[in-house]
């Protein structure tokens, strides 16, 4: 898709007529067609909005270049500075205009489920999984979203060998996609005495949450086992057999749940957890059917890939995919996670725009 003078009246009706439609009684009572003329709106809105800001800034430039032959010295220096703010404010708008018409990701608008585990480095890392979901829920209460603990494995040391989250509100996804990925640490122990840095490692995994019409399990696809829930060390924790492990047969993914002592509640976090597995295995069979280059040049986020490492010697934070360092690793930890995603977005934007170049 392309926006430009010719099409830009199409639009702006467009945008008047989905204005009025939403204000009608009759699509409310509908709140999935409601939901999607409120989203095409907002996203015509947003074009709207640039391309006049473009229009404005092409007639500011206009006036500008006029005065360039003006007689007064003074003025023409003036109007040189001018020329070239306005045409990197118009250059600036382009950018962003076109990153708005880049092919949308159909998953930006999902909520979803992160599942953080321990990798290499024993106890550490198991301390480091639990430092990264209050990092990652902290940014979820600054954005206004909503966590919800779906499966904890809590280890003896006090943080988890992995621990399974969902996160709702709007466009979580298009936020936390690019958070998939091996996640190093590097800090002293509390246990070492000698003062030696220790390296440990954990993966994420963000999944778009899916809805039961896009992965239908049928019931003859799936075997539920209960058995008792357990705790650190292996100590049971419930007198009644409420945990629950749902295993797919078709692929053998297997999901438990005992973190709610109903065990409806437990079956129905194992089904949320399993959809969404199951969504990712199929856009993952999907992705790798693309050219290799095409999939280096959008970016996928591959979970093999150690992207990011937290010094805390340094208090520093690296992102290597990105070439980003930031020297306010507490900040980050404590939820202060924007400037990282924006970098991280902005990078894998700038890329599918140069893989896409001018035909958006």
């Amino acid at each position: 898709m392309s926006l430009d003078s010719t099409n830009l009246p199409a639009l702006e009706a467009r945008y008047q007529e989905l204005e009025q439609d939403l204000q009608n009684p009759d699509l409310a009572k509908n709140q999935k067609l409601y939901s999607a003329a409120a989203k095409r709106h907002a996203e015509l809105g947003r074009l709207l909005t640039i391309w006049r800001k473009i229009t404005k800034t092409d007639e500011d430039l206009s006036g500008a270049k006029s005065l360039l032959a003006d007689p007064n010295q003074e003025l023409r220096d003036m109007a040189q500075d001018e020329v070239e703010s306005l045409n990197k404010t118009k250059s600036d708008l382009e950018k962003e205009l076109k990153i708005l018409l880049l092919p949308k990701d159909p998953n930006d608008e999902k909520n979803t489920i992160v599942e953080i585990r321990a990798a290499t480095g024993g106890d550490e890392a198991t301390l480091f999984v639990s430092d990264l979901y209050r990092m990652y829920s902290r940014f979820a209460e600054n954005k206004g979203w909503k966590t919800e603990v779906l499966s904890s494995s809590p280890s003896t040391m006090g943080g988890f060998k992995e621990i399974v989250f969902s996160i709702e509100g709007e466009r979580v996804y298009s936020h936390l996609k690019y958070e998939s990925g091996v996640h190093r640490v590097q800090r002293v122990p509390s246990t070492e005495t000698m003062g030696r840095i220790h390296t440990s490692t954990v993966t994420v995994a963000v999944l778009p949450e899916a809805e039961e019409v896009e992965v239908d399990i049928k019931p003859e696809e799936i075997r539920v086992d209960v058995f008792r829930s357990s705790g650190p060390g292996g100590q049971s924790v419930n007198t009644t057999d409420s945990a629950v492990r749902v295993t797919h047969l078709p692929t053998g993914l297997v999901v438990a749940i005992q973190d709610e002592k109903s065990q409806l509640k437990n079956k129905l976090k194992a089904l949320k957890v399993l959809r969404a597995r199951l969504l990712d295995r199929a856009a993952n069979e999907q992705s790798r059917k693309i050219s290799s280059e095409r999939r280096e040049q959008v970016g996928t986020g591959e979970r093999n890939e150690r992207i990011r490492t937290y010094n805390f010697l340094q208090s520093r934070l690296t992102d290597h995919r990105v070439g980003l360092t930031l020297y306010k690793l507490p900040e980050i930890l404590n939820g202060d996670l924007s400037e990282v995603i924006t970098e991280v977005s902005a990078y894998f934007q700038t890329r599918l725009l140069a893989s896409v170049g001018d035909n958006v």
